[in-house]
C-alpha cells in the first residue's frame, strides 16, 4: 500500500476504533445508572466546547453571513440530526446491545435514499444497474433490520474469552440482576434514530449549499442541541444528583463522546473526504460493527445470536449495494468534469445533492453516529 493510501486508511481505522470505544463506554455508563438523556446533554456541551475553536480559527475569514433563514435551517438540523437522533440512539443502546446498535446504524444510507426520493434529491432509475443496486440494497438493509429486531435464534457457540475487565464484569453482573432492557423498544428506537438522521441529511444538504462553513454550522448546531437536550433531560430527570459526573465512567463517557466522536472524528473524516472522497469514508462503516461485536463479546460477555449475525450481514450487503449504486451514478458527472465539459445548472445541482447525501449519510458530523 502506497504511503498516500496508507495514512487515510489508518485514519479511518482510528475513527472507527474511536466510535467503537464510545459504544462500549457509553453502554457501561448507562448500565451504571446514567440516564441516557443526561449522557446526550453532556455530550453536546463537550462537543460544542471542543469544536468551537476549529470553527473560529479555521473559518473566521471565510465564514458566510448567517441569515435568519440559515439560522432556522440549522435549528431544524439540530433537532433532527442531534437531539432526536442521539436521544433515540442512546436510549435504544441502553435497551439493547452495542452490536445491534452499530448494525442498525448502517441503515442510514438506505433510509436517506428513500427519504430523498420525494424531494427530488434521488432518482430510483430501476432501468439502470445503479438504480437496481440502490433499490436491492435498500431492501436488504430493511430486511436485515427487521430480522435483527424481531428474531434472535440460537446462540452462536463461541466460548467466552478469559479476559477480565473487572469494571465491565461488575457492570454486566449488576445489569443482569437489575435491568434486562427492552429488546423490542431498543431496535425500534435505533431505527427511528436512522430515520431522523435521514431527515437531517435532507436539511443539511440545503444548509451546506447556502452556508459553506461546516465547522461553524456544526458548532452552532451542537450549541442549540445542548439547550434542547438540557431541557428534555431535566423534564425526564430533574434530580440534580443524577447529573453529577463524579462517577468516573460517566465523566469519561460524556467527555469521550463529545470530544473524540464529534470534534476529532469530524476533523479526521473531513480530511479523508478531501483526499479520497466521501465513498472512501463510507466503506469503513461496517468495520465499526466488527470491532464492536468483538469488544462486546470479549469485554461485556455479550452473547451473539444467529439472528444478529444474519441480520448484520444483510445490512452490510445492502449498505454496499446502495453505495455502489451511488458511486456508479456519479461516474458520468465526474467524467464530464474531467474532460472539461460544460455542466448545466440542473446537473450541477444534482451532483451537489448526491455528494451531500454520501457525505451526510455516514454520520460524519455528530453521530455516534452514532
Amino acid at each position: 500500500m502506497a504511503s498516500h493510501d496508507l495514512l487515510p486508511f489508518l485514519t479511518m481505522v482510528i475513527v472507527q476504533l474511536g466510535y467503537a470505544g464510545m459504544n462500549i463506554i457509553s453502554k457501561l455508563a448507562m448500565d451504571s445508572g446514567m440516564n441516557p438523556f443526561v449522557h446526550v446533554a453532556y455530550r453536546q456541551i463537550f462537543a460544542t466546547i471542543s469544536i468551537a475553536p476549529f470553527a473560529y480559527f479555521l473559518e473566521r475569514k471565510t465564514r458566510p453571513k448567517l441569515t435568519p433563514s440559515i439560522f432556522f435551517q440549522i435549528f431544524l438540523c439540530s433537532i433532527f440530526g442531534v437531539s432526536m437522533n442521539q436521544i433515540t440512539y442512546f436510549v435504544g443502546l441502553k435497551n439493547t446491545t452495542p452490536t445491534i446498535a452499530c448494525a442498525l446504524s448502517n441503515l442510514t444510507p438506505a433510509v436517506t435514499f428513500l427519504l430523498a426520493i420525494p424531494f427530488g434529491l434521488e432518482r430510483v432509475g430501476l432501468g439502470t444497474k445503479a438504480g437496481q443496486a440502490k433499490m436491492l440494497g435498500t431492501i436488504l438493509c430493511v430486511g436485515g433490520a427487521m430480522l435483527l429486531s424481531f428474531y434472535h435464534g440460537s446462540v452462536v457457540p463461541i466460548d467466552q474469552p478469559n479476559i477480565h475487565w473487572k469494571y465491565a464484569q461488575d457492570m454486566t453482573e449488576n445489569k443482569s440482576s437489575t435491568n434486562h432492557g427492552n429488546f423490542m423498544l431498543g431496535p425500534f428506537l435505533l431505527i427511528v434514530s436512522a430515520i431522523s438522521w435521514g431527515v437531517w441529511s435532507i436539511l443539511q444538504a440545503r444548509v451546506s449549499m447556502d452556508y459553506a462553513a461546516p465547522y461553524s454550522s456544526s458548532a452552532l448546531m451542537c450549541l442549540m442541541a445542548s439547550f434542547q437536550c438540557l431541557i428534555i433531560g431535566f423534564c425526564f430527570d430533574h434530580n440534580l444528583s443524577d447529573w453529577s459526573l463524579s462517577h468516573s465512567i460517566r465523566a469519561v463517557s460524556a467527555i469521550y463522546a463529545g470530544v473524540v466522536c464529534t470534534a476529532l472524528a469530524y476533523c479526521l473524516m473531513s480530511w479523508c473526504i478531501e483526499r479520497k472522497g466521501p465513498l472512501y469514508v463510507s466503506v469503513f462503516n461496517p468495520l465499526l460493527l466488527v470491532i464492536v461485536a468483538i469488544l462486546s463479546w470479549a469485554l461485556l460477555q455479550e452473547k451473539i445470536y444467529i439472528g444478529t449475525v444474519v441480520g448484520s450481514v444483510l445490512i452490510v450487503l445492502g449498505l454496499y449495494g446502495v453505495l455502489w449504486g451511488k458511486n456508479n451514478e456519479m461516474k458520468p458527472i465526474k467524467f464530464d468534469e474531467e474532460i472539461g465539459g460544460e455542466i448545466n445548472g440542473d446537473k450541477e445541482k444534482e451532483k451537489k445533492d448526491m455528494t451531500m447525501q454520501l457525505y451526510e449519510g455516514n454520520s460524519i458530523v455528530v453521530h455516534a453516529t452514532k
